[in-house]
Formats: C-alpha cells, structure tokens, sequence
C-alpha cells in the first residue's frame, strides 16, 4: 500500500516576532521542518506534499526536491491547506500521514506506530494522541466504549467531565488517503472562525460508520507544536537532550550531557569522550577514542581516531589521526592536519594543509600554505599570505625547521631541510637543506644604556619646572 505524507507549514507564525517564517526556526542545527521530513523520510514514504504559504520560495529553497509544493494562498485553517494537496495526492490509493512543519519532535519510530495500528484495525483515520500533565488550552480524545475515537473536543467546548480528560490530540494523523478527500469535501467553515478544520473529518468518517481510532504516544513531547520562542527553546532542549542520549547510547562518554550541544547531523565514533563546554555543530564527523574538549567549538569538521582537541574553533576542517589541537587554537576553513600533529595555543590556521608529524606549537599564523612532514614552525612565526590586492601560497618542504619570528612573505618555497633562522624576514626561496638568515647584524653601543636614562631624566626635571 502506498504510503504518502502531507506536511503543512503554510503559517507565518507571528507569535515568533521574527522576519524568518516559523518552519524554518531552526532546532539543534536544523530547520523545524526540516526535521520532520527526516522522520518521514524514515518510514520509507513515496510522496510527501509541503503546504507552503508564508515564505512560499524560501521554505522551497530550503527543501529543494526533497518534496512537492502546493500553494495555501489563504490560511483557512487545516482542513483547507490538506484540500489544497488534492490535485496531487485525491486521486491516490494508499495511507496518508498528516503532520506539522512546526513539530520537530515527532519520531519515526512513533509513525511506524502509528501507520502500523492504523492499518492492522482496518481504519480510515488514527490519530496520534498523547496523554499529558497538564491538558490546559488542548484539544481532548473522547473515545466510545469500544476505544474509537468519537470526537475531539477543543477547550472552549469541554464539559468539567471532558475538560478532566488528559489524552489530548497532537494534530498529527492517518488517513485512508481516498476517504481522506472524499470527506474533506464536506467540510464547512460554519464556526466562529470561519475556517475549515481537518478535526470535521473525523466526525465526517464517524457518522459514515468508519474506524476512527487513536495511538498513544510514548512520550507526549512528540506532540509539542513550536508557536513563539518559549516553545522553540523548549524544542531545543529536548531534542539535544535526545541527541546526547543517543550518543551515549552508541559508546560515546559525555561528561555533562546538560553542558554539551550536539546538532542533529553530528556522527561521533565510539570511545570517544566529550567534555563540557562542548559544541558539535553541522556535518562534524568524530572518529573513535578521541577526546574533544573542554569547551571545543567544531562545525563541519572532520575529526580522525585519537585526536584530541580542547578550548578551541574548527570550521570545515580536518583533523588526523592522533593530532592534538589547543588549547586556544583557531582552525579556519580549509586547515588540514595529518597524522600526529601538533597545533598549540593561539595558532590560527587557514586553508592550510600540514603533513603527518608537523607541529606549530604557540603564537603563530599559517595561511595559504603547503606545510610537508615533521615540519617545526616556531613561536611568531607567519606566513604573510596577503598583500592587500592577492592571497599567495607559502610552501614549506619535510622535515623543515622555521624559527621563532620568522616571516614567510609569500609566494616563496622553503626546501626538504632547510632550517630558517630565527627573526628572519624571508622573500625568496630557500633551497632544500640551506639555511636562511635574513636580519640586521646586531649591534652594541657601549654605555648607551645610561645616556638613554640620562636624557629620559632630565626631560622629565624639565617639563616639571614648566
């Protein structure tokens, strides 16, 4: 049986108080409605339908050809935006799963639930219910003697009986998807809102002797719907707290889940231990037994087994096996480390690739630049990679040693071996296995010191008389 999925995301979503429309808030990295395609996506759906409105092209943009578009030019309510679906989806035999781009917590395990309950009752329509703490403003499952859901009851409406009910409906369905559309066409907008609701279809379903029934979620977070930045925050802590646990799950140490951000496209390997303070960001890829942090920021970089990195950025960047980075190293798109390297405290990279067993251990700049095996890079030193005009590229041979304070004016070569002294101001290639010195021969004036402490002492006697 074909199974089929239509995503409604139409609304602007004012109580935000944002220019960026309410779907497209993002929830550990991703677009709320982003999220809710991947659980689609996970039940092995055929077709999915976005119902677009607010924001029309850029939610399309977003989500490319992951789905097809239909276009809710008027908001009048949820049974409308579905009708809107029918010119691509009325025709079909199958299921249709109903949800909301602007619940992210929905999981694929709980649709397969669902979809399963839905199809071994023979039912038209199933709803995801939830049963919750505190039912206040939601919308109560009233369900016959038999377990079939009768109606569903709005706050507004509910008797002190109904109103003590604490199943609530999360707004996310089953449906025959043929009977779905045949009853969507006698929905009336006769209400004080004067919309069409898709919760009519079940009483529609009902009075023509249809199974109507309900699935109750595990855990009745999946139900929460994001309506204003409370919610989106709420939405954020629970998902990274599922993320963490999933980690854990894996074999990943997290020392402080409650102090740890992981988004939701982060892979880490196995033994591997995350200490506090530490952000896992976009595609970052973590391989086994490698120690990331304390307070380690990494987006989108890839991180080989053994490494170790604390108090320090990477952005697109790769990390080799066994490489200690930190503390207090900036990593800029484009650094790529081999195996066994060495970046240390306030070393800034960028697009900078380094062979396996090089090390730049303190205060120093590498840009634009080709650095080979067991390269030395010394304290200060910098490859001046910029003129004001062009970016140029240093190249730096194995087994190389660069001095403390040296400048590489780039474009320029330094060869296998060579050793460049250090203070040296280098502008032309250096060839493998010389040695470079570029700086002014030093030298000594006797008793300078204290003439210097002389003329300071009486220009100040001076000005204090003036």
């Amino acid at each position: 049986m074909k199974l089929m999925a239509i995503v409604l995301a139409a609304g602007q979503g004012k109580r935000m108080k944002s220019k960026l429309y309410k779907v497209l808030h993002q929830v550990c990295g991703k677009p709320m409605v982003e999220h809710v395609l991947d659980t689609v996506d996970a039940t092995a759906c055929e077709r999915k339908v976005v119902v677009v409105g607010h924001g029309a092209e850029l939610v399309k943009a977003t989500l490319g050809d992951r789905a097809e578009f239909v276009l809710q030019a008027e908001q009048l309510g949820t049974g409308h935006a579905v009708q809107q679906a029918a010119a691509l989806l009325g025709e079909e035999e199958g299921t249709t799963v109903i949800l909301y781009g602007d619940t992210p917590l929905v999981t694929a395990e709980t649709l397969g639930k669902l979809l399963e309950q839905h199809t071994n009752a023979g039912a038209a329509a199933t709803v995801l219910t939830a049963v919750v703490p505190n039912p206040q403003g939601l919308g109560r499952i009233i369900r016959g003697e038999n377990g079939q859901v009768l109606r569903i009851v709005e706050q507004k409406d509910c008797s002190a009986e109904e109103a003590a009910i604490t199943e609530i409906n999360t707004g996310m369905y089953c449906f025959n998807n043929r009977k779905l559309f045949e009853a969507l066409k006698l929905v009336t907008n006769n209400n004080a809102q004067g919309e069409y609701y898709l919760t009519d279809v079940l009483e529609i379903l009902r009075k023509q002797d249809e199974t109507v029934g309900a699935y109750i979620a595990t855990d009745f977070s999946e139900g929460i719907g994001v309506n204003d930045r409370v919610g989106l925050g709420e939405a954020e802590q629970l998902m990274r707290a599922r993320i963490v646990r999933q980690h854990q799950i894996n074999g990943v140490t997290i020392i402080d889940p409650a102090a740890t951000y992981i988004e939701a496209g982060v892979v880490i390997g196995s033994d591997t231990i995350i200490h506090p303070g530490t952000i896992l960001r976009g595609a970052t890829v973590i391989g086994e037994d490698c120690v990331i942090g304390p307070q380690a920021d990494l987006t989108n970089t890839k991180v080989d087994n053994g490494a170790a990195i604390k108090y320090s950025v990477a952005v697109d960047a790769i990390i080799g096996e066994e490489s200690a980075v930190g503390p207090y190293a900036n990593l800029r798109p484009g650094s790529v480390l081999g195996r066994e390297c060495k970046i240390g405290d306030f070393v800034e990279l960028k697009n900078a690739t380094l062979g396996d067993g090089s090390k730049v251990s303190h205060l120093s700049y590498v840009g634009d630049a080709f650095v080979g095996k067991d390269v030395n890079i010394g304290c200060g030193a910098i490859t001046v990679n910029y003129d004001g005009f062009n970016k140029s590229v240093t190249e730096i041979g194995d087994n190389a040693f660069v001095g403390s304070n040296v400048n590489l004016i780039a474009p320029v070569k330094i060869g296998d071996g060579a050793y460049v002294v250090a203070g040296s101001t280098i502008t032309q290639d250096v060839a493998a296995n010389d040695m470079a010195i570029a700086r002014v021969r030093q030298e000594n004036k006797a008793g300078y010191g204290e003439k210097l402490r002389a003329r300071a002492k009486a220009k100040k006697e001076r000005l204090a008389k003036q």
